[in-house]
């Protein structure tokens, strides 16, 4: 993560979001926290980067999810160079299903 984001108050927000306790529990913190639009393009980047690392090229996942390819290419760009936090939330199972 950018050093420039890193700070009491975001380690405040990722704790509470670590001790979270179910899927309800996200959903009301995510819902209070951020707009509609912002939490769909959360889910678009996380599906794209799921698709990405399965091997579909980047006109399926246009076709598939609508995203943009500028989407599509800032989160290969992250899957390739950034921080790993996509490969690690792919690595659980319950982010296959």
């Amino acid at each position: 993560m950018q050093n420039n984001l890193r700070d009491e108050h975001m380690d405040r927000l990722f704790q509470a979001i670590l001790e979270l306790q179910d899927m309800d529990q996200c959903y009301a913190l995510f819902s209070d926290l951020c707009t509609v639009n912002e939490l769909l393009a959360m889910k678009q980047r996380f599906w794209v980067a799921r698709l990405l690392k399965e091997g579909y090229i980047y006109s399926d996942i246009v076709e598939i999810t609508g995203a943009s390819t500028a989407t599509i290419s800032r989160v290969n760009r992250c899957l390739q160079y950034g921080d790993g936090g996509y490969s690690q939330a792919l690595q659980s199972k319950k982010a296959e299903e």
